[in-house]
């Protein structure tokens, strides 16, 4: 019996075939939730390093409680305001990079 080849595919192949070509709706909703899970995570990951609760995170920023449990479950609610305070709060560094048209810029 002859032995049939698995074809392999790369990520980016499974993400242009499962969730759309890059650039199409599908797939830059998808990066924007994939990024604001990411930083939502970050976010309260850092928190639990410096050992604070969400109250106490939130009273260094000066929202409420809830505002925090929100942040850190989905970042989309959040202004970038918020999140620079958040990120300021936890004596964390925040960098930004920003692609145009394959030019690679770094704020820091």
């Amino acid at each position: 019996m002859a032995k049939t080849a698995i074809k392999s595919y790369s990520l980016a192949e499974m993400k242009d075939k499962y969730i759309g070509k890059k650039g199409s709706k599908e797939r830059d909703q998808y990066e924007y939730e994939l990024s604001m899970d990411v930083l939502s995570r970050m976010i309260k990951t850092v928190r639990q390093e410096r050992n604070l609760t969400q109250e106490q995170l939130g009273e260094l920023v000066g929202v409420q409680k809830a505002q925090i449990s929100k942040l850190e479950s989905s970042a989309n609610s959040a202004t970038i305001d918020t999140i620079l305070k958040v990120f300021k709060a936890l004596k964390a560094e925040i960098h930004f990079n920003v692609t145009i048209e394959n030019q690679y810029l770094q704020l820091v």
